[in-house]
């Protein structure tokens, strides 16, 4: 089975490990690493770049495997994954989370370049996008995003879906097994919709981290992330998440890439009144939604592959 390839970028702004200077950012590269077309996959806000192994080994096969120009890089936004923690706690935010996108950009060198965001990583694309177009020495981007695939997320986000995962970010977990982990895991997701018990135990692998046995506790897992990116959402209010919408609109009015917007037809996050917004702003974002699935869709069942690829490589 194909796998990816570790990688790291250096990035501004402190660890904890490096209080005083940079921070690494880990990246999962699948094809071959001076393929000329990359494809940027930005994984939701408490997951990793391990999410989108399916979607990269299908769009993988269909570009011509791992000989062909088709790269696709999943990174770790910092915080997670295989990536450094921050010293601050507070910089756990997007736009020091589109700083280093910009970082990792610089560093893969596309010729072709494609974004597709998974909620938080939506956002991401949004602000790296959109900050591009309004203040193009903010965040320069090395060229042009060709195509850009939002999947479950817009510039209006149902504060009901923000409390809802405040419940759980951050968070101490502590589990005896994979397993169990994976269950904890189902429960506090089931808006990805329904995946068989393989399909949920290769989504929750990569999240966990071993710990060795300690006083009164045998050894198991914990999280892959650091529970401190929950400090700056336990500072949002409603004021706060209303007053950032007309940002992120003009932010989504200057994108100039051909744009996909991915839905759960029962997503608590993007409602169905910004979705068919969006359909009519700025990009004109073509709509697909899936039947079943709330958010946010993993990109793992055949149609959501296949929208994704159809979009990205023609059918």
């Amino acid at each position: 089975m194909t796998e990816p390839k570790l990688n790291h970028v250096s990035c501004p702004g402190a660890s904890a490990g490096n209080p005083e200077g940079t921070h690494r950012m880990a990246y999962w590269q699948w094809g071959r690493r001076d393929a000329p077309h990359v494809l940027v996959c930005v994984h939701g806000l408490s997951r990793q770049g391990r999410d989108f192994d399916v979607l990269a080994r299908a769009l993988l096969q269909a570009a011509g495997g791992e000989s062909g120009d088709l790269r696709i890089v999943c990174p770790d936004i910092v915080g997670r994954g295989r990536s450094d923690w921050l010293a601050d706690p507070m910089g756990y935010q997007i736009p020091l989370y589109a700083a280093d996108m910009a970082v990792l950009l610089g560093a893969l060198k596309p010729v072709t370049l494609d974004w597709l965001g998974t909620s938080m990583g939506g956002l991401i694309g949004l602000a790296l996008l959109g900050q591009a177009a309004l203040q193009p020495t903010t965040l320069p981007a090395p060229i042009p995003i060709r195509k850009l695939v939002l999947n479950d997320v817009g510039p209006v986000i149902a504060w009901a879906a923000l409390q809802r995962i405040g419940t759980y970010l951050g968070a101490p977990m502590r589990f005896d097994t994979v397993e169990q982990a994976a269950e904890a895991l189902r429960l506090i997701s089931v808006g990805f919709g329904p995946h068989t018990r393989e399909q949920w135990l290769e989504l929750s692998r990569p999240m966990l981290k071993p710990v060795p046995a300690e006083a009164g506790k045998g050894a198991g897992y914990v999280l892959h992330c650091d529970p401190a990116i929950a400090a700056p959402y336990r500072l949002m209010t409603p004021e706060t998440a209303a007053a950032g919408e007309a940002l992120l609109w003009q932010m989504y009015e200057a994108i100039q890439a051909d744009t996909l917007l991915l839905r759960g037809k029962d997503s608590d996050l993007l409602s169905v009144e910004t979705a068919q917004a969006m359909a009519q702003r700025g990009p004109r974002a073509r709509l697909v939604e899936f039947e079943g699935v709330g958010h946010a869709p993993t990109l793992i069942a055949d149609d959501q592959v296949r929208a994704v690829r159809s979009f990205l490589l023609g059918s």
